[in-house]
């Protein structure tokens, strides 16, 4: 299915205002970590992701609890209970979420900016970077 040229100028300012909020952003659990990322990007598309129910955290463990108290076990439920709908990640456009492979089991989002790369974080960076898709496993469509 094309999308309409509207839509793509509306994914890109979001995903250009997501880019400048968080490129070079050192990492931080619950300040500047993927999940923040994603929710700040997802508010510039027009959705209201409720954070507030998560709490706070600071660690990775702080993480994964929150995500229990919430009733999730990975980031990307948290995505699905959204009704954001999967999509193979080859067919991801500007704006989407995708998932990459991460030494956290509760998953990596990043910022799908096309032609092959996304917005995250990695561990070989000082802080939030463009990253060239090397293997995602899931994406969804953020519409």
């Amino acid at each position: 299915m094309k999308t309409p040229s509207h839509e793509m100028v509306r994914r890109v300012a979001a995903a250009q205002k997501t880019l400048d909020r968080f490129m070079g952003q050192p990492f931080g659990w619950g300040t500047a970590d993927c999940s923040r990322m994603v929710a700040f990007h997802l508010r510039q598309m027009g959705f209201k992701p409720a954070l507030a129910r998560f709490g706070s955290y600071k660690t990775a463990i702080g993480a994964r609890a929150a995500l229990k108290r919430a009733g999730f076990e990975t980031l990307g439920d948290v995505l699905d209970a959204m009704c954001l709908v999967r999509i193979p990640p080859a067919a991801a456009i500007v704006g989407d979420i995708v998932q990459g492979d991460s030494g956290e089991p509760l998953g990596a989002l990043g910022i799908y900016l096309g032609n092959g790369a996304m917005l995250g974080f990695h561990e070989d960076a000082p802080g939030a970077t463009t990253i060239r898709r090397l293997s995602l496993s899931d994406a969804w469509s953020v519409a």
